[in-house]
């Protein structure tokens, strides 16, 4: 039993970070405190009110604390903590990519692009946008309005004459001299206003420039600002300009029940950028300030995002330690950040949309959850299943006859899909062709050294017929742990159709035909589908890389500069594979033992 009160008498009045560890050592709850003395000794009074703070503190086995400097820095420890360790009874905000920016290079003839990741490549960077799908709309529209090339470097580089993105006027080819390096580089400052969000400015610039070309009889020129023009003007007119407020995230907030959904709406230069939802895990007996408070510390505070941070962030409901977390996220933004609570005007309509866009969420959600929990009870009554289903894992194999063998296992919580567990193993050293083989591989490389007992399914389905149930059952026949799983075989019927599967059970060997309209069999179709799927997806991955891998890459000696000089000298890999040694010898740095290597890799490729 944990010495609460031995413990306390050590505990220091001063800000810091708490954890506490279970009998296990596994960190089940992170905190931040003011005062560390006062905060822990509240978790330990006799009368408490939480039941989850009761819960947690019946498996506490250890607390472990870290002294700091001031709140602000225990505010910015404790985020960091709660990403390392993920505690049980943490909110935790699980989704952390980075988002996408536009990225305008610093070439001599700059490249406009999407951009996700660390900002490692010289340029400007616009953004952040909500989603891929925002950058790439948004990519369509400037390469309408201005002729920057968005083509790769490679590409850029090894042009002789100008590509169909030249005929279709959507770049003015600048690798191949189109267009004067002046030129090219007034439309890419006009594009870098025009995502600054000063497209009336940009207007103004073009019609000067057409008035002035006009003047000069320069009709064509004339023309082509003249549908610049046009072209801006419609996108304007489509763009939704909020008014007043350049800059402002507006945090809309549904909680019910463990089922929370924080909805970000981004407003920059004065118009909606876009939005996205959040779904944090909440324990169980959290309040909704509580969840708010956590969520804007991971969301924030995380180094994974790069999401810009607004100068004013507008918030359903007050939080604990508000303050403290404005300041540290004033810190990490290097600039004043404050929380609003906005009751009026702009603003607040901002807000009541943010809030609407979460309660449809959170809907959506649990009725997808009601029906997810109907299927998980279906299949347990079908199954005649003693205890509810909690998780469930499906394999399934991948190849082209034989070639570029991928196995998948996809795993289903009591939720459905939880994608962080899916894996993909790259099936070696069985022959081509043989899908026993494959299964016996993922078997094992997924089960033999597993060690933690909670990840060990309450059902393995195995998508295929007796034959591959049978590889299942050789590996299961020497489980050294307490809880073994239910193996189930997904046998596709005569005419391979969706309703006609037969699931055979390794307990009995009897087989069970489900009901099309069965819920259970609605469970089972899915997530045998998302393992074919997921394991599809990885062999035409697979395939795809080994297709477009160059054969010289394969030959010893011949590293990248060499590859650049052969396709260069001899005009693309094509020229490479029909050159004799002869001609081979000619490119600059080969050598006649190269050259020969070279003319018989190519030859056997």
């Amino acid at each position: 039993m944990f010495d609460a009160k031995a413990f306390l008498a050590t505990v220091p009045q001063q800000p810091g970070v708490y954890r506490m560890l279970n009998a296990a050592g596994t960190v089940i709850y992170v905190g931040k405190a003011k005062d560390l003395k006062k905060r822990l000794s509240s978790y330990f009074r006799k009368e408490v009110d939480s039941i989850k703070t009761r819960a947690l503190v019946s498996q506490i086995a250890q607390v472990e604390y870290t002294l700091t400097h001031s709140e602000t820095e225990a505010l910015i420890l404790e985020n960091n903590l709660i990403k390392e360790y993920l505690p049980k009874y943490n909110v935790l905000l699980r989704d952390d990519k980075s988002y996408p920016y536009i990225l305008l290079s610093a070439h001599k003839h700059p490249r406009i692009s999407s951009h996700r990741g660390p900002r490692k490549v010289a340029g400007q960077y616009f953004g952040p946008y909500p989603n891929a799908g925002a950058v790439w709309h948004s990519l369509k529209t400037l390469q309408k309005i201005f002729p920057i090339r968005q083509c790769e470097d490679g590409f850029y580089r090894a042009r002789t004459r100008p590509c169909l993105q030249y005929q279709l006027k959507l770049c003015s080819a600048p690798c191949v001299g189109k267009i004067s390096d002046q030129d090219y580089s007034e439309q890419v400052r006009l594009a870098a206003l025009f995502l600054s969000g000063k497209n009336q400015q940009v207007i103004d610039d073009l019609v000067q420039k057409m008035n002035s070309a006009s003047e000069q009889l320069q009709f064509e020129a004339a023309a082509a600002y003249r549908d610049q023009i046009s072209a801006l003007r419609r996108v304007q007119e489509q763009q939704h300009v909020s008014g007043e407020h350049e800059e402002l995230d507006a945090i809309g907030f549904s909680l019910q029940g463990q089922t929370a959904v924080v909805h970000v709406l981004f407003v920059r230069d004065r118009k909606i950028l876009g939005s996205k939802s959040y779904y944090p895990k909440v324990p169980a007996d959290t309040d909704a300030a509580e969840v708010l408070s956590a969520f804007l510390l991971q969301f924030y505070l995380s180094g994974h995002s790069e999401q810009q941070i607004p100068k004013e962030i507008v918030l359903p409901l007050e939080t604990p330690d508000a303050e403290a977390l404005a300041e540290a996220i004033s810190k990490l933004a290097e600039h004043k950040v404050r929380f609003t609570y906005a009751k009026r005007g702009e603003k607040a309509q901002y807000l009541a949309l943010a809030q609407k866009n979460a309660a449809i969420a959170l809907d959506s959600r649990q009725s997808l959850a009601q029906k997810m929990r109907a299927r998980y009870q279906a299949l347990q009554q079908q199954l005649a299943l003693d205890s509810a289903i909690g998780r469930m894992e499906c394999f399934d194999i991948s190849h082209t006859m034989g070639q570029a063998t991928i196995a998948s296992c996809v795993v289903f919580d009591g939720e459905g899909p939880y994608k962080q567990e899916y894996r993909r193993y790259n099936v070696t050293g069985i022959t081509a062709g043989d899908d026993y083989a494959a299964m016996r591989f993922a078997l094992d490389k997924r089960y033999s050294k597993l060690t933690d007992e909670t990840k060990i399914p309450d059902i393995v389905f195995i998508d295929g017929g007796q034959g591959q149930l049978n590889i299942a059952l050789e590996q299961f026949a020497n489980w050294p742990h307490a809880k073994k799983p239910l193996l189930i075989g997904v046998a596709k019927g005569v005419s391979r159709k969706a309703g006609l599967e037969t699931l055979i059970l390794w307990d009995s060997g009897r087989s069970i035909h489900l009901p099309e309209d069965s819920p259970a069999l609605h469970l089972i179709q899915q997530i045998r589908d998302e393992a074919h799927r997921f394991a599809i997806t990885g062999h035409r991955n697979k395939r795809g890389k080994a297709l477009l891998k160059s054969p010289l890459e394969n030959i010893a000696g011949i590293g990248e500069k060499r590859r650049q000089a052969l396709l260069q000298y001899l005009g693309g890999l094509q020229g490479v594979l029909k050159a004799s040694v002869a001609e081979l010898c000619k490119v600059p740095g080969i050598s006649k033992q190269q050259a020969e290597k070279i003319y018989q890799a190519c030859q056997n490729k």
